[in-house]
This record gives C-alpha cells, structure tokens and sequence, in this order.
C-alpha cells in the first residue's frame, strides 16, 4: 500500500490515503458527496471532484451528510466497490464522529430509537426501523450567556458510534434523547 507523504489538496480536498483500490478524501462541511435533491446544477461535489483530482472514476461506498466534515473512502473499480460494500453490510468498518451536543449528557449511553428510513417524508407515510448508537462522553463546558430559557448554554463533546446507518441518524437520535447536535438547522438546536 502507497502513502503520500503529504496529503495532496484540490481546494479543500485532500487525499488522505491512496492504492490501488481505494483513494480516502478529507470531505468538507457544507459539500455534498454525490448529487442530491434539492442541489444547484453547477454545485460541485466530492465523487466529482475527487475524479477530477485523481484523474479516474471513483465508486461510492459510504457517505456523510454535506453538513458533516471527515474522511470518506471512495474505490477505485467494481470488485473493490463490493469488497467495501460488503464490510460495510457486515459492520467490519467501525464508524466515529465527534459531536457537540446541547446540554450535559451522561458519561455513556445507547441510543436505541427506531427511526423512519427517510427523513425528508412524512413520517405517517413510512414505518420505523431499528437504529442504535453508541456514543461516549469526551467533555462538557459552560459558556456564561444565555441560551433560550437558561441562563448560560451547557455543551458536551461526545464520540459517537452509530451501528446501523440510518439517513441523519446521529442527528435524529441526539434530538431524540434532548440533546441537539449544535449547528444543526434541521434536527439540531437551529
């Protein structure tokens, strides 16, 4: 396996990790990874431009929401693409996030609160299906002005381990247990 020994940027991408069969991108805030509803026509992405950067086709295995920044491994032909796909369907690829949360968490905890398949549809329209996450408190803080009813805003960062992979799960569940992820404008504290 080939490393670069520095990450190689295209704007805000950077390749993190590259062989023969997958390339590892760090993926914004705010960029999609692949066309989506609602995007403007001359909106770039991350499949294309780490195409463009690469100078070859790409597979997409796994996403994160455009809101969500990290590293996303892309394959680079069809055998690769179902080898990952594969992992995936098994849970051998461990997913993290970090989050910051409204409000103090407990240490540690499991979320387990079935979630509709589609966030976008009415929620009458479809039936829940399991969703778990995991997650783990890092740290909590305070900032002395005020936030809605309360006199000062209560944070924690937590480290996050979704099982399954529902559409905005880590999102939906934090809201869910009362504790928004900041800067969410639509599950999160707005």
């Amino acid at each position: 396996m080939a490393m670069a020994g520095k990450a190689a940027g295209h704007g805000k991408i950077a390749i993190l990790y590259r062989d023969k069969s997958i390339v590892a991108v760090n993926k914004p805030s705010g960029m999609a990874v692949h066309r989506c509803r609602g995007a403007a026509r001359d909106e770039r992405f991350l499949l294309q431009t780490t195409r463009d950067l690469i100078g070859q086709w790409v597979y997409p295995v796994h996403r994160l929401d455009r809101a969500t920044s990290g590293v996303v491994v892309f394959a680079l032909n069809p055998e690769s693409a179902r080898d990952l796909a594969r992992q995936f369907a098994r849970k051998k690829v461990v997913k993290m996030y970090l989050a910051v949360v409204r409000g103090y968490t407990p240490g540690q905890g499991i979320i387990d609160h079935p979630l509709t398949p589609d966030a976008y549809k009415k929620k009458k329209e479809q039936q829940p299906v399991q969703a778990l996450t995991k997650y783990e408190r890092l740290a909590t803080g305070q900032l002395s002005f005020p936030v809605g009813p309360y006199q000062t805003g209560r944070y924690s960062l937590v480290k996050v381990f979704p099982v399954t992979g529902r559409m905005h799960q880590v999102r939906r569940h934090f809201k869910a247990i009362s504790h928004p992820v900041i800067g969410d404008k639509i599950h999160g504290d707005r």
